[in-house]
C-alpha cells in the first residue's frame, strides 16, 4: 500500500478532532476525504505530511513508518488551498524553491522547472509574479512547485476552495489528467460533492473526527450504509420503514427491495432506513400516469431550474406510521418533504407550478440497516452502578438498543467478576452486546470510551443533587446525552421534559422522543414563564411551541400534553413532578465554552435537587458557547424563566 494510516488521533484540549483513522490507500489511486467543515479531514492531511504532531496511531508511507519523521523527509507534496506563493518570487523561483532547498543541479532545476510548467499548462510564464497570475493560474504553480521534487504522495486541501465555478472545473480535469500520468497517489480533501464525484477513485466520508465510510463514488452514492453518508452525499429522502420477505414496507405501503438485504435483515422483519434518491421519484397528474409504485399525493411546494433538469419539491401529509428523517421535518409539523427530478422534456409534456396536486411514485429503494440506539452503561458493582444497570439495562432492551458494559475503577479480578454478573443480569433482547473494562474513575474510563465510540446514552449511576462536580465532568466527557439514575427503579413511564422557547428546546425534544417511545412512556413537555408573563405576548408564543413539540412527539409515537408553568422554574418543576406523577426528568445540559469546560449554575442544581429520586436524562446541546460556561448556562435556563428580552 501506497499509504496506510493506523488509528490515527488528534486531539485539542483533550478533544478528538480526529479520532482512531484507519486507512489504506493502494499505489496511484486519486483518493477524496470529503465531510462537512470541522470533520477533521484537513487535519488527517496535515498529519500524514507531518505539520502536525500525531498523537496516536502511525503513518506509513510505501512501507516506511513516517510517524515522527519530519515533512522533508517523507516524500509528500502538499497543495494549500490559499497557494502559499512566495509573493516576492517569481513564477520559476517558487517552483525551484524546494529544489534549491535540497541543492539540485541549477541546470537540473531549470529542466524540471520547465517540464512542470509545460505539464501545467503555463508554459511561456516562468518569470512572472504571483501577483500578475489569476488565481486559477497561481494554483497551478502551486501543484507545480508541489511536484517539482517528485514525491511519492500528493495531498490537497481544498485547493480550489478560493475560485470560481468555472475555473474549479477547468482545474478539477486538469489535476485529474496530470495525476493520471505521472501515476502519483493523491489524496484531495474537500467538502464539494461535484469535485468528490468527479476526481475520486474512491471516497472517504468523516464526520466528527470519524472516517464513516469508504468506497467508489456511485457506490456510496447509491448504496450508502449510514444514515449520515446517505444524507450528505447528495440528496434524497430517508424514512424509517420495515424490511422482510424481499420487500420494505413503509407504514402501510410495500416495495420490493430493488437493493442488498442488509445485513441482519434478511432472517426476519427488522427496521430499516428506505433511501431514495430524486431521480428515482416519479410525479404524475394521477395514479394512472405513474410508471412505478405509487406512494402517495401531495401539493407541488417549489420548482427551480438545475440545467438539464428540473428539480421539484413536493410536501407529502402525513401518512401512518410513516417517519421522515431527512429531509428534516420542521419542528412541530408531521408533514415531509420529497425531491423529484424531471428532465426538460419531461417538465415541457407535463408542467407543473407551485401549489398543484401531484402523486409521487418511487422506481428505487436502497434499504440501509437501522442503527437503533446506543447506550454506554457505566457498572463498578456499587449500588448506584446497580441501579444504572438496571434501568440502563431495561430501557435498553425495549429500544433493542447496542450495549457497551464498562467497568471501571476496581482492580482486575473484581472487575471481571462485576462485568460477567452484569452481562448476565441483562440477559437478551439486545440488538449487540458489548463488554469492557478500565481500572480508571468514572469520569475517566467514560471519556475514554466515548473517544472509542458513538454512544446516544451514556447511563451512570449517579445523585446528581449531591454530586454536581461529577454531573459536570461527565458532561464534559463528549457531546453524549446523559442518563443520571440514583437508585433502582421501575422502567419510567411518565416523564416531566422541562424546554426552552428555543433551538436548545427543539434538540431536547428531538432526542428525548426515541428513547420515551421505546418506553412507551408518556411526556409532558414544561415551559416556565415570570409571574409577569402571564398575560404577555411571549406566553402565547411559549404555547404553540410546546403545541409543535408535542405534535413532534406524538409523530414519534409518544403521548405528549403541555404544562405552562409560572413563577420561580425551580418552584414550577417541583409542582409539576409532584402533581404529574412523574417518574423521569429531562433537562438540556449547560453549554460548553470552547475549551469544553461545562459549570452549572446554582438554578441548575436546584432543578435537579428537585428530582433527588428521579432518573434525569441530560440532553447535550451540539452548540459551544460563545462566552464563559457559567454565563452561557444561565443564559439557556434563564430563557425558560425569563422569556422576555
Amino acid at each position: 500500500m501506497s499509504i496506510v494510516l493506523e488509528q490515527l488521533t488528534k486531539r485539542y484540549d483533550g478533544q478528538p478532532v480526529v479520532n482512531r483513522v484507519s486507512l489504506e490507500i493502494p499505489e496511484g489511486e486519486f483518493f477524496v476525504l470529503i465531510g462537512p467543515s470541522g470533520s477533521g479531514k484537513s487535519t488527517v492531511l496535515r498529519m500524514i505530511a507531518g505539520l502536525n504532531v500525531v498523537d496516536q496511531g502511525r503513518v506509513l508511507l510505501h512501507g516506511r513508518d513516517v510517524t515522527n519523521a519530519p515533512p522533508q523527509q517523507r516524500g509528500v507534496g502538499f497543495v494549500f488551498q490559499h497557494y502559499a506563493l512566495f509573493r516576492h518570487m517569481s513564477v520559476a523561483d517558487n517552483i525551484e524553491f524546494g529544489l534549491r532547498v535540497r541543492r539540485v543541479a541549477p541546470a537540473a532545476r531549470r529542466r524540471r522547472r520547465d517540464e512542470l510548467l509545460e505539464l501545467v499548462g503555463l508554459a511561456g510564464l516562468g518569470r512572472r509574479m504571483p501577483g500578475q497570475l489569476s488565481g486559477g493560474q497561481q494554483q497551478r504553480v502551486a501543484l507545480a512547485r508541489a511536484l517539482a521534487h517528485q514525491p511519492e504522495v500528493l495531498l490537497l486541501d481544498e485547493p480550489f476552495g478560493a475560485l470560481d465555478a468555472k475555473i474549479r472545473v477547468d482545474l478539477r480535469r486538469a489535476l485529474r489528467d496530470i495525476q493520471s500520468r505521472l501515476g502519483i497517489t493523491t489524496i484531495f480533501v474537500t467538502h464539494d460533492q461535484d469535485e468528490a464525484f468527479e476526481l475520486a477513485d474512491r471516497l472517504g466520508v468523516m464526520n466528527f473526527g470519524r472516517l464513516l465510510e469508504v468506497g467508489p463514488p456511485a457506490e456510496l452514492y447509491q448504496r450508502p450504509q449510514t444514515e449520515f453518508v446517505a444524507t450528505f452525499l447528495g440528496t434524497g429522502s430517508l424514512l424509517a420503514g420495515q424490511c422482510a420477505g424481499g420487500e420494505v414496507r413503509v407504514g402501510l405501503l410495500r416495495f420490493p427491495l430493488t437493493t442488498q438485504v442488509p445485513p441482519g435483515v434478511a432472517a426476519g422483519p427488522a427496521p430499516v432506513h428506505v433511501l431514495f434518491r430524486p431521480e428515482d421519484v416519479v410525479l404524475g397528474a394521477n395514479v394512472a400516469a405513474l410508471d412505478a409504485a405509487p406512494f402517495s399525493s401531495g401539493k407541488v411546494e417549489s420548482i427551480s431550474f438545475s440545467g438539464s433538469f428540473e428539480r421539484v419539491r413536493v410536501r407529502l401529509p402525513a401518512m401512518p406510521a410513516v417517519r421522515a428523517i431527512a429531509p428534516p421535518v420542521s419542528y412541530g409539523d408531521d408533514s415531509f418533504q420529497v425531491d423529484a427530478l424531471r428532465t426538460l422534456e419531461q417538465a415541457r409534456q407535463a408542467p407543473l407550478a407551485d401549489g398543484d396536486s401531484v402523486w409521487v411514485a418511487v422506481r428505487r429503494i436502497h434499504a440501509l440497516a437501522y442503527p437503533g440506539l446506543s447506550f454506554l452503561i457505566m457498572v463498578d458493582g456499587s449500588p448506584l452502578g446497580q441501579a444504572a444497570l438496571s434501568v440502563g439495562g431495561q430501557m435498553a432492551r425495549l429500544a433493542h438498543a447496542r450495549v457497551t458494559l464498562l467497568g471501571f475503577g476496581q482492580p482486575p479480578a473484581a472487575m471481571a467478576q462485576i462485568v460477567q454478573a452484569a452481562r448476565e443480569a441483562l440477559g437478551s433482547g439486545l440488538a449487540a452486546l458489548e463488554t469492557r473494562s478500565t481500572p480508571d474513575s468514572l469520569v475517566m474510563a467514560a471519556a475514554g470510551e466515548c473517544e472509542r465510540n458513538s454512544f446516544d446514552v451514556i447511563v451512570a449511576g449517579c445523585a446528581p443533587a449531591t454530586s454536581p462536580a461529577l454531573v459536570e465532568r461527565l458532561l464534559e466527557s463528549g457531546p453524549k446525552n446523559l442518563l443520571l439514575v440514583p437508585q433502582t427503579l421501575p422502567i419510567p413511564v411518565s416523564a416531566l421534559v422541562s424546554i426552552t422557547d428555543s433551538e436548545h428546546g427543539k434538540q431536547d425534544v428531538l432526542v428525548a422522543g426515541p428513547l420515551l417511545h421505546a418506553m412507551g412512556a408518556e411526556a409532558t413537555l414544561l415551559c416556565v414563564v415570570p409571574e409577569a408573563g402571564r398575560d404577555s405576548q411571549p406566553r402565547t408564543r411559549i404555547e404553540q411551541f410546546l403545541t409543535d413539540g408535542a405534535r413532534t412527539l406524538e409523530a414519534m409515537g409518544v403521548t405528549a400534553r403541555t404544562v405552562v408553568g409560572t413563577g420561580p422554574v425551580v418552584e414550577a418543576v417541583r409542582r409539576q413532578l409532584d402533581a404529574g406523577g412523574h417518574d423521569m426528568l429531562v433537562l438540556g445540559a449547560p453549554l460548553a465554552d470552547r475549551s469544553g469546560r461545562v459549570a452549572m449554575s446554582s438554578r441548575m442544581r436546584q432543578v435537579l435537587e428537585a428530582a433527588p429520586r428521579h432518573p434525569i436524562l441530560i440532553v447535550r446541546s451540539r452548540y459551544a458557547a460563545d462566552v464563559g460556561p457559567q454565563r452561557t448556562f444561565d443564559g439557556r435556563i434563564v430563557i425558560i424563566e425569563e422569556v422576555t428580552p
